[in-house]
């Protein structure tokens, strides 16, 4: 039964639940939050396709049509997903992820028009990327009424026109224009760190709401005892030292960085490195590392959930690597698992970026230069070499706990929007 509490929320946004990593990760364990609360959720996304750029299974024999899932909770609330059919590109490019994105728009805007005609949702969340989502969200709007939120989790032009994705004058004005027209159709535009709220700012003239990712503080926290044999299972000796990346490996990333460091430490035996994750050019990291004769470098699959804070707790150093120009566009999202972990970050951020500002704020991770492939060497020896890093490691976790706990981060949403 709903109450004067209860409400209707229609949700938007192509990357959802079971994705494990990224946007998708985050927009689950939000709707899931607010239907638990009591509230009645109804989500347009997609099939879940990231990191792996396929549809999984077993998702895969009903990629060409519509599939409706639905959990009712003991509260009363309701979670009802609809996946919409998606072109997904196995190799993607900028113009691929322009097909993407519009194809999931068209796909959901089919499958909204019936909402239309229902009872009226009290709140519509939109989700960019892709910023096309904000345009369904603000045609419901103007349709129906309701409240209309844009939550932007990925500054999608600025990105693509920074790293050189998108160079033609007229298509970015259009994309521009086409944002601009869905700050002036949002009632709340939201964002993930001061810098990116920054930006938006300037654009925007809307209320800005600060909603950063947060972690599972109780599913991922520091062991302090043996992993047990975890670093044998995967091929690693008990007293090596292992600096990990896990995430998403894509091909504008500069993930390449990490086999040249560990070209030039090769000499310190106990020092090696893994890669876990999957992506489109995850394949090229292994054949450079296979032409470089690399000994000391693993590749390994994305985890399970259920094994992931044991495999975390495995590292003994974690690398967030990051673009220059994208150090204040994208807060990445591994760091807040990493930070629940306790883990020892070392992050590639420049001085003028939020995230340098912010984790030499709470001296939560080691920081050197964006781009810089001797910084990052040096950053990964010198953090071999140290006996000193147990400070940064609770100051991690205590941040995780104190701001990135999702019941805290959901409950400050829910008070100032539902």
């Amino acid at each position: 039964m709903e109450t004067k509490h209860t409400k209707r929320v229609l949700f938007i946004g192509y990357n959802f639940a079971p994705e494990l990593t990224g946007i998708g990760k985050y927009s689950g364990e939000m709707m899931e939050w607010l239907a638990e609360q009591g509230h009645h959720c109804t989500v347009l996304t997609a099939y879940p396709y990231y990191p792996y750029w396929k549809i999984q299974q077993p998702y895969r024999k009903n990629r060409f049509w519509y599939k409706n899932e639905v959990q009712r909770f003991a509260s009363g609330g309701t979670l009802k997903v609809v996946r919409c059919p998606m072109y997904v590109p196995n190799k993607p490019s900028g113009l691929k992820r322009m097909l993407l994105d519009t194809s999931f728009s068209v796909s959901a805007f089919a499958r909204m028009q019936p909402l239309l005609f229902q009872k009226k949702y009290d709140w519509v969340i939109s989700i960019a990327p892709s910023f096309q989502s904000g345009l369904l969200g603000s045609l419901y709007k103007s349709i129906r009424g309701g409240k209309h939120l844009h939550h932007i989790q990925d500054l999608q032009i600025e990105a693509a026109q920074d790293l050189g994705l998108i160079k033609n004058p007229r298509l970015l004005k259009l994309l521009y224009g086409t944002e601009r027209y869905i700050f002036r159709h949002s009632d709340v535009v939201s964002s993930i760190s001061d810098g990116m709220m920054e930006r938006i700012e300037k654009k925007a003239k809307k209320p800005l709401l600060f909603f950063p990712n947060w972690t599972e503080t109780k599913s991922f926290y520091p062991i302090t005892e043996d992993c047990g044999s975890l670093k044998e299972k995967f091929g690693f000796a008990t007293d090596d030292w292992v600096v990990l990346y896990s995430g998403a490996i894509g091909e504008k990333q500069g993930l390449e960085a990490i086999l040249f460091t560990a070209k030039a430490l090769e000499a310190h035996k106990r020092l090696k490195f893994a890669i876990c994750g999957t992506g489109p050019y995850k394949k090229n990291l292994r054949r450079m590392a296979e032409e470089m004769q690399l000994k000391n470098i693993h590749f390994l699959p994305l985890q399970p959930k259920e094994d992931f804070n044991c495999f975390l707790n495995m590292a003994n150093l974690h690398l967030v690597i990051q673009k220059e120009k994208a150090s204040d566009l994208v807060m990445p999202s591994k760091l807040t698992t990493i930070l629940s972990v306790g883990g020892l970050a070392l992050i590639t951020a420049n001085a003028s970026s939020t995230l340098h500002q912010i984790v030499r704020k709470h001296n939560m991770g080691l920081l050197v230069a964006a781009e810089n492939q001797e910084a990052l060497n040096d950053g990964v020896l010198n953090a071999f070499l140290s006996q000193e890093n147990d400070a940064i490691k609770k100051a991690a976790r205590a941040y995780a706990q104190q701001y990135l706990a999702i019941d805290k981060v959901m409950h400050s949403f829910s008070e100032q929007l539902i």
